[in-house]
């Protein structure tokens, strides 16, 4: 498409306003590929008219990755306004398509009368999924109701857009002057200087707190201040909430409202049966009864947890933001290891150097720096993907410092899917990793906690995924997968940052070069699991609140966001009520992000990669052959096959809760 080394994102060629002509274009072209295919005169086959549908838009798709990317990484007015204009194009886009009558008679045809012995596992994957992409859109309803499903996603597309950009306004407009050092006591020197060159970008005098991630976390965890902890605590948790300039209560109610109503006019009970239709859970009572399993196994541990730390802290009221303070307080006094002991020891460049060492032991890759492609930003770091043998796999983008006009959090995102064309040929895909660490400061060099160590090698076992992936249609390839698979390459990543053999190749101190003492490793691990209780409480929490939000059956009737929250989630719920916290107004991953009807899947991903981890930790964690398997069999494959037979191809049997069980230190026993 792009006439550039790698057929790389021309990221210059592109003003923001330039998007909307050039998307419109594609549409238009588009439009054109789908006529032709559903007025095709021939008889309906698979070649004639699965597998080219398979391949159109797909110049939409780059340039619609591009622009996207760039509004949650790079944002302004000037694109957020032209988002808001592209996003109802695309909706109509895809309902043009999925309700194209013609279209889907073609493909009703080829469903119905095609002969699977002929086709290849991919091959009816494919088919399968495309002839439900138009029935669980609207296919098979009558025009009125098609209208009025047009009507309902061109709505939802707006009001997920504007709950975003409320977000990260709530986030970049919120400043906390401190003038008086004294306030920020236990702040570590790295967190002071940290706010301290937030005030100095932001003019101001003395330290300014914000609402990203790592400061939130750094202040809760380490500050003495009580009263600082708790209007923090109680800020992060009511952005978008109540008197906020960026309230998002109202587009929280309209996007589960208008989720339920698609649902009905589809034939299903709920928004969460038509999401889970096609995941590996299947249905909401298999989500419910996996979390309430879990909650059975976790509460009775995060309770103990609970009363151990509030006997620890010897406060009368212990409250929600007292927890990672006093906790931090603990783990420190019981492993005698903390954030500031490990920080020198894991400069973000050596990690990012033993991140690749590890790909390369695992999988043979090599990432070569590159300046043959464009960056959307100076910060951005581009790298070649090579083999062992020096064929070529992936372009790869990291990013990794906040900065104005880019989202919180951190993710994985593609600029290119990797497909085989039509001429038979590979064509790699363009994969890039965004995160929000500290930066380097005059005296140190970007130094993580571990929490943000394991945040680098999740998304990086997201990129692997996106970067190994070998198959023929590119809506199949990579990352696009099952939401409850999504997670299992990515949080499987995770546990090698808790190995020896791992903090071994990058662990060193910035300063003095000695290693991660050997001691330390150990207690690391043993500090991974401190507290497993009441943090999977929380997680859990997260699940039930969403499943809440898309199984309940009269939304038309709530009126209080933050009333439903506490009646959802009652039996997740361990400390004293805090009336002002109100999450889902800023709960992006099931209003924005894609998670609705799937929080549950970082749970599930769990006992997945507990589970995959066990075969690696059998045989060695470096061990080529079960490394091998896990690429031919997951990494490889995208969604070319049902996710669940993927797994057991690899595992050799289908997942056990046991193996999270014991990795988390609850009683086997006790079921």
């Amino acid at each position: 498409m792009f006439q550039t080394p790698y057929n790389a994102a021309p990221f210059s060629r592109f003003a923001p306003t330039d998007y909307l002509p050039a998307i419109q274009k594609a549409i238009a072209k588009s439009l054109k590929e789908i006529d032709t295919i559903a007025h095709n005169p021939e008889v309906p086959t698979y070649m004639n008219t699965i597998q080219p549908l398979a391949y159109v838009g797909l110049e939409l798709d780059r340039l619609t990755a591009m622009f996207f990317n760039l509004n949650s990484a790079e944002t302004n007015e000037i694109l957020q306004a032209e988002a808001q204009r592209i996003s109802p194009l695309l909706t109509d886009y895809s309902n043009d398509i999925r309700l194209n009558e013609a279209l889907f008679k073609r493909v009703e045809a080829v469903y119905k009368t095609h002969n699977y012995l002929s086709t290849s596992p991919e091959q009816h994957t494919l088919l399968e999924k495309t002839y439900k992409s138009f029935t669980r859109n609207g296919a098979n309803l009558s025009l009125n109701d098609k209208e009025h499903l047009r009507r309902i996603d061109k709505e939802l597309a707006r009001l997920k857009l504007k709950f975003s950009e409320n977000v990260l306004a709530e986030t970049q407009h919120y400043q906390w002057v401190i003038t008086h050092k004294e306030e920020l006591s236990g702040l570590p020197d790295f967190v002071l200087e940290m706010l301290a060159t937030e005030a100095k970008k932001r003019h101001k005098e003395g330290w300014v707190i914000t609402l990203d991630l790592p400061v939130y976390t750094a202040v809760m965890k380490y500050a003495n201040n009580r009263e600082l902890r708790r209007k923090l605590f109680i800020d992060y948790h009511s952005r978008c909430a109540g008197d906020s300039a960026y309230n998002n209560e109202a587009n929280v109610l309209r996007i589960a409202e208008l989720r339920a109503q698609r649902a009905s006019l589809l034939g299903y009970p709920d928004y969460a049966s038509l999401v889970l239709e096609e995941r590996m859970a299947e249905t909401s009572e298999k989500v419910m009864d996996f979390l309430n399993k879990l909650l059975a196994k976790a509460k009775p541990q995060a309770i103990k947890e609970l009363e151990e730390l509030k006997a620890f802290s010897g406060l009368d009221d212990f409250q929600q933001w007292d927890f990672a303070y006093y906790a931090e307080k603990l783990k420190q006094q019981r492993y005698q290891i903390d954030d500031s002991l490990l920080k020198p020891y894991l400069s973000l460049d050596k990690a990012v150097e033993g991140m690749f060492a590890v790909a390369h032991k695992l999988y043979g890759l090599h990432f070569t720096l590159t300046d043959e492609v464009e960056k959307y930003h100076p910060e951005v770091q581009t790298y070649k993907v090579t083999d062992d043998k020096g064929e070529y796999l992936a372009l790869f983008y990291t990013d990794f410092f906040p900065r104005t006009g880019k989202r919180n959090g951190a993710w994985m995102t593609s600029y290119k899917e990797q497909y085989t064309d039509s001429e038979g040929k590979d064509s790699r895909p363009h994969i890039s990793i965004v995160c929000n660490f500290t930066r380097p400061t005059a005296s140190a060099p970007s130094l993580l906690t571990f929490n943000e160590l394991t945040t680098l090698f999740h998304e990086f076992g997201h990129a692997l995924h996106g970067m190994l992936s070998k198959v023929t249609y590119p809506s199949l390839s990579g990352t696009n997968v099952a939401r409850d698979f999504v997670e299992l390459p990515s949080q499987l990543m995770e546990n090698w940052c808790y190995e020896e053999e791992t903090l071994r190749l990058f662990a060193t101190h910035y300063q003095t070069g000695e290693p991660l003492p050997i001691e330390w490793v150990q207690k690391i691990k043993e500090a991974g699991v401190f507290m497993e209780g009441l943090l999977s409480v929380r997680q859990l929490n997260f699940g039930f609140l969403d499943m809440a939000w898309h199984t309940y059956p009269h939304l038309e009737r709530l009126e209080d966001v933050r009333t439903f929250e506490q009646t959802v989630t009652k039996e997740t719920q361990l400390y004293p009520t805090v009336e002002a916290m109100c999450i889902s107004p800023a709960f992006s991953h099931i209003f924005s992000g894609g998670y609705a009807a799937g929080y549950y899947s970082y749970k599930w991903s769990e006992v997945l990669d507990a589970d995959a981890f066990e075969v690696f930790k059998e045989a060695g964690i470096f061990n080529t052959e079960v490394a091998t398997r896990f690429r031919r069999e997951v990494l490889s494959k995208g969604s070319s096959e049902k996710e669940m037979t993927l797994y057991k191809r690899f595992r050799g049997k289908e997942p056990s809760i046991d193996a999270l069980m014991r990795r988390a230190g609850f009683d086997l026993d006790k079921r």
